[in-house]
């Protein structure tokens, strides 16, 4: 299993440095970045957007047609949808997420940025947001670019990734910690 995953994910690495390679070429970096967010930020809220992403029953034809009309539909640039028309046509529209995460690493890496995954149960305020950026960045000393995630099951507080390294400080993680602190005693 483990191998398949690492399979996946350079292959997903391999589009996304490709798409880099273009867009920077074509001086469009921030343009496939917004166009990518906005694809991820649909995919998060549309069930029926995942599934066709992700689905193998759905023909690569079918899934091309839908994710045209998307990309028509939102006005991306010709770039992504190119992007999208190849990924669909070698039936590797299911790496699309993944893609996507592995081009905001290079982006960020290029901006001399390091990335950092944010979840929260509730969407941050701009100034919440600006907060945790600005102490992130004091503490890896370089800009972070940040990667926000809604997951109302840690109840509050937040769960930061920067690399390999997390910070769990969610109301769910300590409600847990203190039940095991009670059975303990």
């Amino acid at each position: 299993m483990a191998a398949k995953s690492t399979g996946q994910g350079d292959l997903a690495r391999r589009y996304a440095s490709a798409a880099f390679e273009l867009a920077r070429e074509q001086g469009n970096l921030d343009v496939l970045a917004k166009d990518l967010e906005s694809i991820r930020n649909l995919m998060d809220i549309s069930p029926d957007l995942s599934r066709l992403v992700k689905s193998p029953i759905i023909s690569r034809s079918d899934q091309g047609r839908g994710m045209d009309a998307i990309a028509s539909r939102i006005g991306t640039s010709t770039l992504l949808a190119n992007l999208i028309g190849l990924m669909s046509k070698n039936r590797r529209l299911f790496l699309l997420e993944d893609m996507i995460l592995a081009f905001q690493v290079i982006l960020a890496e290029h901006r001399g940025e390091v990335s950092a995954e944010v979840t929260s149960a509730t969407d941050l305020k701009p100034a919440h947001l600006s907060a945790v950026k600005e102490a992130l960045k004091g503490a890896v000393g370089r800009d972070v670019a940040i990667e926000t995630k809604i997951d109302p099951a840690i109840i509050g507080g937040l769960i930061v990734r920067v690399g390999s390294r997390m910070i769990d400080n969610s109301l769910r993680t300590k409600l847990q910690n203190l039940e095991l602190a009670m059975k303990g005693n």
